[in-house]
């Protein structure tokens, strides 16, 4: 019994390896045959559009910005760290934390400006002790001038039974003390001047080191930073693409942190490449695609177009911005959200069309295969508009005209329709058209 069995699986795999050998040989022979087939079809009648595509991102035509410290630059602090930054996406209230700078560097410009006021501090206390030493000085001696010249005047009026040149001597004394009496009145208030001139400039200084320690505390306040509204919180992106997260630096000549963007009206930014950006118009229609979500369809118009070009780090060619306003408002849609876009260059509602690959060229000659009573021609045709897959025809084929898909077979002594003279030498819209707007994908 077990040897029958033996022997009914050998048959059997006998039988599924003869199987597989007559599927192979059919399948090559099969294959054989479809090389020589010729493959036909014929022109659609229907819309055709000539289209540019490009990868674009979700950002919010309106936005906050949420900034650092303002005034960092006038105390020399020029780049600032950002030690913490909540993540993004987070919804925030007015005052909620945002981020935390490092204040490693504002501390040591404090810890200068300290010194500075406390040098400033001894020079002004010094000052005014020197000052009113001197003035208390010049008091003194103007005390003993004018006891000076009351001496001088009691001698004078004792000279008077004295001889006459003793009298004279007296007078020249007391004349001499009350000069000296009189100038030491002028001297004194000049030196009060001098002394007020002296108090005036190191108090000047001293508040103005004051005023800079007081606003490098205020300075340093600000290194904490809070919502300036209520939003969703979006990390700021450089020109590259690369966002300003923990560990960055905030540069205190635009000391953007981050923003709140306003989500009921959005943009996709994308980037053309230099050879299709001459076809890019402004207020062009733009049909997009939400990576997140490829079954939501929006729509959109070309509001910017870039006037210089940039090199972007994902293309060896130079590339345009090329700014989308998104007409629909979605609450699903987030900044940097991956958008496809296609711009619609030009259309038409109804077109003759046929794939490119029928079509062949003969210098400045296009034309197609047509199968007419059981053999090929080539019939010249008159081009309009292209894009990637299609063109359309203006003159030369009917929608019932059977057409090669690819060359047939044998080309040997295929004859060539030409159109009428009229057609050929017409301009018509859609070749004038052409001209401006055909892509190549």
């Amino acid at each position: 019994m077990e040897k029958a069995r033996i022997l009914v699986k050998k048959h059997w795999l006998k039988g599924l390896v003869g199987v597989l050998i007559l599927i192979a040989v059919s399948g090559l022979f099969t294959e054989t045959q479809d090389e020589t087939v010729d493959l036909f079809i014929r022109p659609t009648v229907g819309p055709f559009q000539v289209t540019v595509t490009a990868t674009g991102e979700l950002k919010a035509k309106n936005s906050v910005k949420v900034y650092g410290p303002a005034n960092a630059r006038q105390q020399r602090v020029y780049e600032m760290k950002i030690l913490r930054l909540i993540p993004e996406g987070t919804v925030v209230q007015k005052g909620d934390f945002v981020a935390e700078l490092d204040r490693s560097e504002l501390m040591s410009r404090i810890k200068d400006v300290e010194i500075e006021f406390q040098q400033e501090s001894s020079e002004f206390e010094q000052t005014m002790l020197d000052t009113m030493m001197t003035l208390s000085q010049a008091r003194e001696d103007r005390i003993n001038l004018r006891y000076a010249l009351e001496e001088a005047r009691i001698q004078k009026e004792q000279a008077v039974y004295e001889a006459p040149s003793i009298q004279r001597q007296a007078e020249i004394d007391y004349e001499r003390a009350k000069r000296a009496y009189e100038q030491s009145e002028v001297n004194y208030q000049t030196q009060v001047r001098q002394g007020e001139a002296r108090m005036r400039e190191r108090e000047a200084q001293l508040a103005k080191v004051q005023k800079d320690l007081d606003e490098l505390a205020a300075l340093a306040s600000q290194f904490t930073i809070t919502a300036p509204q209520n939003g969703m919180l979006v990390y700021r992106r450089g020109w590259r693409g690369e966002r300003l997260t923990e560990g960055g630096t905030v540069n205190a000549w635009d000391p953007v942190v981050a923003e709140l963007p306003d989500l009921t009206t959005m943009q996709t930014v994308t980037f053309i490449n230099e050879v299709d950006i001459q076809k890019i118009k402004i207020g062009q229609p733009v049909l997009i695609g939400l990576d997140a979500d490829p079954d939501k369809k929006l729509t959109g118009t070309v509001t910017r177009i870039a006037n210089i070009g940039e090199q972007h780090p994902e293309s060896d060619a130079k590339v345009f911005e090329v700014v989308i306003d998104v007409a629909e408002v979605d609450s699903s849609l987030r900044p940097a959200m991956t958008t496809s876009n296609t711009i619609i260059i030009a259309e038409i509602p109804e077109a003759l069309q046929i794939p490119l690959e029928t079509i062949h060229a003969q210098d400045s000659l296009s034309y197609v295969f047509l199968r007419e009573g059981g053999r090929p021609v080539r019939q010249e045709i008159k081009l309009g508009l292209l894009n990637e897959n299609n063109a359309t025809v203006v003159a030369g084929l009917e929608p019932d005209d059977l057409i090669y898909l690819s060359m047939p077979v044998d080309t040997t002594g295929i004859a060539l329709n030409r159109l009428p003279v009229e057609k050929r030498d017409e301009q018509s819209m859609a070749e004038n058209g052409r001209g401006d707007t055909s892509s190549d994908g």
